[in-house]
């Protein structure tokens, strides 16, 4: 191992929780002596059979996911498996895999009850080949998927509820207190649904212990999931609305978790309603894209039909600031890039922004398309990416392979009004400093940048393909707004790919702007 990887991998575990640590060095441990003694699970034989519980009307499937006879489309990626489902299907990475073992699919439309079981009986059937869907991660959701497709058609089989059961004693086994975060929080939403399906106190006992202790962990004050991605958000919100779902219904366990969910979701749900723009969309911040999750209108008619109010609080403690004004909203990010010990799906965007004139998107981030290694991971969560501001050939934090992060530092607020927004961000890497001040009028916006370096800065903005877009010495054109640039040493006009959803780009605008020390960008609105 080089030099340079030994520092990245220092700065990275540096920031772990000694709980992350201690789970890796077990489950490393304990995965070893398993194959020398040629470990494997014992299935457990229940007595009866365990559906009579009752849900609501749930959310279907996210709208991305198709399933015709043995073809299925996931990330936007369309498979056929003509010969038998290959459950360890890898060519389109890990994510499609782990797709096709979460059982999502159970829940679209078109599916009906004879097709959603046979898919559930080749997967037993074919259980010792699989692979990557018996990691927690996808354990987690499969059963939670399967309970509430048994629950809905009123299916009771033994061998799928004692199959169910195990994997639910795997889970157990293998909780993800090595990673933490969303992932932990699948594990304790898939135990209390298990809980519920087999009245069983052991399972809700461990799911009870981890869903108040990370929810409290979790859930920021301001309401915000503690990983800033506006698209995690949904998806964990959506999962507790689930819950509340299971446990208003049913009469186990005393529904004692019951006032505690609805206090998240409540503040959850203002959070994600602050955060959605006029028009619906949410912002593509950090690890974000659309057609994944629910939208925003939808888990808002999902809140109001288990009774869940949204508590409107003041945006804080995440790092974003929404604003609006005349015909503009605009989204800044002045936080930190994640938790510290969890910064996995954290970009290279503090001081980035996203504006919309006219409940249309204007200025925008560029959004993900891949979690796979490679180039275009690394471009989508580097600075140039952001509308932000890159000094020299540094970024703001060390951000590596796919889900890694060394070195950082977090910005710090200077001034914080509906008027103006300043805060300055010291790089890791290098001795230089970054100062960015935003200031709101009703038909503009005026950006000042101030670099303490005698490198060369780059300020960037990415525009909305559906934006034309040209050059006029120091002015940009395009039929919203035009934007004045003072300061500059060059400006040019390159392409970027703009990725709403997995796996598919379109060609957008961005004007590259070079200078040194200090810059005025001033947006006016048309």
């Amino acid at each position: 191992m080089s030099s340079n990887k030994v520092f990245l991998y220092f700065h990275t575990i540096r920031y772990l929780k000694l709980t992350q640590i201690k789970y890796r060095i077990y489950y490393l441990i304990r995965n070893q002596v398993r194959k020398v003694i040629s470990f494997s699970y014992q299935e457990k034989e229940i007595a009866n059979t365990y559906n009579s519980i009752f849900l609501e009307r749930s959310l279907p499937a996210s709208k991305s996911i198709q399933v015709d006879s043995l073809k299925f489309s996931f990330l936007n990626l369309e498979e056929s498996f003509n010969q038998g489902i290959q459950w360890n299907h890898s060519t389109h990475g890990k994510l499609w895999t782990y797709n096709l073992n979460y059982f999502e699919f159970l829940h679209t439309e078109k599916i009906t009850k004879k097709e959603g079981l046979d898919l559930i009986w080749d997967f037993i059937k074919n259980k010792d080949l699989i692979k990557d869907g018996f990691e927690p991660y996808p354990i987690s959701l499969r059963c939670i998927h399967w309970i509430k497709f048994l629950v809905k058609h009123q299916i009771s089989n033994k061998k799928i509820d004692t199959f169910l059961f195990n994997q639910l004693l795997q889970l157990v086994d293998k909780r993800e207190y090595h990673i933490l975060g969303n992932h932990l929080l699948e594990n304790g939403f898939s135990l209390l649904f298990g809980a519920y399906y087999f009245n069983n106190k052991t399972l809700y006992k461990k799911a009870k212990d981890i869903l108040l202790s990370e929810l409290k962990e979790q859930i920021l004050i301001d309401g915000a999931h503690f990983e800033l991605s506006p698209m995690y958000h949904q998806l964990m919100l959506y999962r507790v609305l689930d819950c509340i779902n299971l446990i208003k219904n049913n009469i186990h366990f005393n529904k004692e978790l019951l006032r505690f969910l609805r206090i998240k979701a409540e503040i959850m749900l203002g959070w994600l309603n602050q955060m959605t723009f006029s028009n619906g969309d949410i912002p593509l911040l950090n690890d974000s894209a659309s057609n994944v999750n629910p939208t925003t209108s939808e888990i808002n008619e999902y809140s109001k039909q288990l009774g869940i109010k949204s508590e409107e609080l003041t945006l804080k403690e995440s790092g974003y600031r929404k604003i609006k004004k005349g015909n503009y909203e605009i989204i800044v990010d002045v936080g930190k890039i994640g938790p510290d010990y969890l910064p996995g799906h954290s970009h290279n965007d503090i001081f980035t922004f996203i504006l919309y004139i006219n409940q249309l998107p204007f200025i925008i981030d560029t959004g993900i398309s891949t979690y796979n290694s490679g180039s275009r991971r690394n471009i989508e969560r580097s600075t140039e990416s952001h509308n932000t501001v890159k000094i020299g050939q540094f970024e703001q934090a060390q951000i590596w392979e796919s889900f890694r992060v060394a070195k950082r530092n977090h910005p710090n607020i200077l001034i914080d009004s509906l008027e103006k927004i300043q805060a300055s961000l010291n790089y890791p890497t290098t001795n230089a400093k970054h100062i960015r001040t935003f200031v709101f009028d009703n038909s503009q916006l005026q950006l000042l940048d101030e670099v303490e370096s005698s490198l060369e800065a780059k300020a960037f903005l990415h525009f909305h393909p559906d934006i034309n877009v040209y050059l006029n010495e120091n002015q940009v054109i395009s039929d919203n707004a035009t934007i004045y640039i003072n300061g500059a040493e060059k400006i040019e006009l390159e392409e970027f790919h703009f990725a709403p959803e997995f796996n598919k780009t379109f060609l957008g605008k961005k004007v590259v702007i070079s200078f040194y020390k200090n810059l005025e960008t001033l947006i006016i609105l048309n």
